[in-house]
């Protein structure tokens, strides 16, 4: 059944960092908006803080498959529910550095300049840190960009075993620093804390809502407003255009088994990266017949994703840190004097629980960690310490989005390599020699995988780039499409180059900054 429904001045398509924050920016101004997410909301359950039901049996993530460069299908590790990705992040809220912002010669290649640049986000930031409640301090990073305000909450606190490591880490002369976290969290009166410091954050949803998402701290508070309307189970399925194909008609919609079609004055897609991209591709017509926006064929293109590894420092003691994702380290983020180019950033994982290590080992270890005895992988578990290393992955034209007929395709390949394998062997030295003694530091899969493969996308970004040259870019400074007038893409797709940071504080920047512009236009 095909139902035409009423027309709202502005349509949201996801409620992820962009989709949610956007939808957060705009509500006051009163305007009829129309909130579609193809989810629905997770639900408040004890599997929340499961680590096999998270970890082993990926209860969180989509069932449906997509398929690489080979044509080999693969489950990716992305969740639709209200509040997108958010609701399984670790709540890393980073700023890019100044430098981000500039071209940068890497050992792989050239990381392109913005067009806008650090002082055009600023101000955003600063809203963007208020608004998922930042924990952080500024001094402690000595890359860590110029601010107009001070974090608006104070850094997480390093429980005593963490402290030890950052401590020994310090007297190598390093600089780690409290990592800035997204968290409703009060130490100073933890009666009055939603956030419980428990062991069961980076990955997994949090049963309390003290993790702050884009569900908890943007649609709760604006969902029962009069003039915003949230429908989930509602899966966009193509965007038509009228018949010069320069402006939306309609929002295809399949809910809950029944068909409409909405309309609005602007449209916003906001899905992710690598769904943003397959919606417009989806969206041919004979106006667009290489996909809707796609008059520069940048649309899917210049996917990046980081390349990220995580490593498991095993030591004598017992780790009695009960929530250990505390430390950061940028040392290396620019290189070092024997390799001026960027290697990228180390920062804790979560904790690491018995129950994460059957289904998270690398795929050579995965027998053998199936055979250890419980009692085994507890005393494994509780001598562990995770890190995670994310190193810039740099655009490529033909690391790409594609549909074919109903499947989705990412042709992706690593680029950057050398960078990266760089900071693996830096940073296992370093594990190596601070005072608190590893007996082992070995690779190994945690949020999502060792070498994490192709189905970890939570850091996708690029596949719609914006710049004002319509010819290189789909999206205009604005985030508005070149060819559609009333189309617009808030999320990570913006993008023209990726860093070495966790990239979603920036999304949520962006979506402040585009949401100022959309409540101008809609004026």
């Amino acid at each position: 059944m095909i139902t035409k429904s009423d027309r709202y001045d502005i349509i949201i398509i996801g409620t992820g960092a962009g989709g949610g924050t956007l939808a957060y920016r705009l509500a006051p101004t009163g305007k009829k908006i129309l909130v579609l997410e193809r989810g629905d909301f997770l639900p408040r359950e004890k599997e929340n803080w499961s680590a096999s039901e998270v970890y082993q049996k990926e209860r969180y993530h989509t069932d449906e498959h997509w398929y690489d460069k080979d044509g080999k299908a693969f489950r990716p590790q992305t969740g639709y529910w209200v509040g997108g990705n958010t609701k399984l992040y670790g709540s890393a809220l980073l700023r890019l550095r100044e430098r981000d912002f500039e071209q940068v010669i890497h050992k792989g290649g050239i990381s392109p300049a913005w067009e806008l640049k650090y002082q055009d986000f600023e101000p955003y930031y600063t809203q963007a840190e208020k608004l998922y409640d930042v924990h952080a301090i500024q001094g402690e990073d000595p890359t860590d960009p110029p601010r107009s305000e001070p974090y608006p909450y104070p850094p997480i606190s390093h429980e005593p075993d963490m402290q030890e490591i950052s401590d020994g880490i310090k007297e190598l002369g390093y600089y780690p620093f409290h990592l800035p976290m997204g968290m409703k969290l009060n130490e100073l009166d933890f009666t009055n804390s939603p956030c419980i410091r428990c062991n069961t954050h980076d990955g997994y949803p949090c049963l309390v809502h003290a993790k702050a998402d884009a569900e908890v701290n943007a649609i709760r508070p604006i969902r029962d407003n009069s003039n915003v309307t949230l429908l989930t189970k509602a899966k966009v399925l193509k965007l038509h255009t009228n018949e010069s194909g320069r402006e939306i008609t309609a929002v295809e919609t399949d809910v809950n088994g029944d068909l409409h079609h909405f309309s609005a004055d602007i449209v916003v897609v906001a899905c992710g990266a690598i769904n943003s991209a397959a919606l417009l591709l989806r969206s041919e017509d004979d106006k667009h017949p290489n996909g809707l926006a796609n008059s520069s064929d940048q649309v899917g293109r210049n996917l990046m994703k980081q390349q990220e590894f995580a490593l498991l420092s095993i030591h004598f003691e017992p780790n009695k840190a009960n929530f250990q994702k505390t430390i950061a380290i940028n040392d290396f983020y620019w290189g070092e004097p024997d390799f001026p180019y960027p290697m990228g950033m180390v920062q804790n994982t979560g904790n690491v629980l018995a129950d994460m290590i059957p289904g998270e080992a690398p795929p050579l270890l995965a027998p053998f960690a199936k055979l250890i005895p419980e009692f085994g992988l507890h005393q494994i578990a509780e001598r562990s310490v995770g890190w995670w290393l994310q190193t810039e992955d740099l655009p490529d034209a033909n690391n790409r989005v594609r549909v074919v007929g109903d499947k989705l395709h990412l042709d992706y390949t690593l680029n950057n390599t050398e960078a990266a394998q760089r900071l693996v062997h830096r940073w296992t030295s370093v594990m190596k020699s601070i005072p608190r003694k590893a007996m082992h530091v070995i690779p190994f899969g945690l949020y999502p995988r060792n070498e994490i493969p192709l189905e970890a996308v939570a850091h996708q970004c690029g596949t719609c780039r914006f710049g004002s040259d319509p010819k290189t870019s789909v999206l205009d400074l604005n985030c508005r499409t070149h060819d559609v007038d009333n189309l617009y893409v808030v999320d990570s797709s913006f993008f023209p180059s990726n860093t070495g940071v966790n990239p979603t504080l920036t999304i949520i920047a962006n979506a402040l900054r585009v949401g100022d512009h959309l409540a101008q236009r809609l004026k």
